[in-house]
């Protein structure tokens, strides 16, 4: 039986399906891994506290040559793809390359027309999809966010949310979050099941520069700190290239895969996005030690809450400049 959780008002259930138990996947357990907070390139991104070996080597999810046939054209197919536990798998392509659809089918919300989905035994799925069903304008407040796909105790709410860096927004109306903000509300709300698995569909849109690195960060922390799978489907290479252990480049079908940076020098890669997106790649880090909260007070890194900045509050940047960062899609 496999479960997952839909983060969407329009798919507020529990989905649960019937699959084939494939004989060479191990039994579920739970995986743990810590983190740390530096500076990363792309081959510290990927680099995470070991798990056990047996573990390590736990597929969560597979597809295998799987496709999606509608109207008589393939929005994409012949799709191998898998994630293990404690890894970060993330798909990249141009408008319209079959991202969104290769996702659908990892979470049997499309079923393939060719080819097989292979899930874990008892697989818990976390899914962040690219498009929200909420009128943000509603009197709706992040604590009532979180319960509207099942009930929640409030340990696990206010869990949740400190995981994502908002314990103090539990109160706050979604029509006052910022979109960094907003996007941290849905990923708690995710997480406060435990998934094995997290499926993150554009999770950075509506998000500016900034707020998109620290959501790259917290996205890799999440998977070191709790050794979850993630599957992230992006077409923004500013940074996520720099955030993932595994890429998959789709344009209808698999362009081609590998580490970041054999993807980067890959021909297929070279052709979809251009000599530009070649170069190095770093997570840019901005640290803050306070957080301007909706209602336009400041919350200090001692705990404190006033009407405004302290004179010590920093902006701390934890960066170098490269030249040769890769463009949106």
């Amino acid at each position: 039986m496999i479960c997952y959780f839909i983060t969407s008002v329009a798919l507020c259930y529990n989905v649960c399906h019937k699959v084939r138990q494939p004989p060479n996947l191990q039994k579920l357990q739970p995986g743990w891994c810590n983190g740390n907070d530096t500076w990363k390139s792309p081959e510290q991104m990927s680099r995470k506290t070991a798990l056990p070996a047996q573990k390590a080597r736990e597929t969560l999810i597979e597809l295998k040559g799987a496709g999606v046939y509608r109207d008589g054209r393939w929005l994409v197919r012949n799709v191998d793809l898998s994630v293990e536990r404690g890894e970060i798998v993330t798909l990249i392509g141009p408008n319209g390359a079959g991202k969104s659809t290769a996702a659908k089918m990892a979470l049997h919300i499309l079923k393939p027309d060719e080819g097989n989905v292979i899930h874990l035994p008892g697989l818990r799925i976390g899914y962040v999809p690219q498009k929200i069903n909420i009128d943000r304008t509603l009197p709706l407040s992040v604590e009532r966010l979180m319960t509207l796909t099942g009930p929640l105790g409030r340990k696990d709410i206010e869990a949740a949310l400190e995981v994502v860096g908002i314990p103090h927004l539990a109160k706050a109306e979604i029509a006052n979050l910022s979109g960094g903000e907003f996007q941290r509300a849905l990923m708690a709300r995710a997480l406060a099941r435990k998934p094995d698995l997290m499926v993150l569909d554009e999770p950075v849109q509506g998000v500016d520069f900034s707020g998109e690195a620290a959501l790259y960060e917290l996205i890799a922390k999440l998977r070191d700190d709790t050794g979850c799978g993630v599957l992230l489907i992006s077409h923004d290479l500013h940074l996520v290239m720099a955030a993932t252990d595994r890429v998959i480049c789709l344009n209808g079908h698999v362009c081609c895969s590998g580490t970041p940076r054999d993807v980067t020098a890959s021909p297929e890669y070279m052709r979809l996005f251009g000599s530009r997106a070649v170069g190095p790649l770093a997570v840019y880090e901005h640290h803050h030690d306070h957080t301007h909260l909706p209602d336009g007070r400041v919350l200090h890194a001692d705990g404190s809450v006033t009407d405004h900045c302290h004179a010590d509050d920093g902006h701390h940047h934890d960066h170098d400049h490269h030249e040769g960062s890769a463009p949106r899609a």
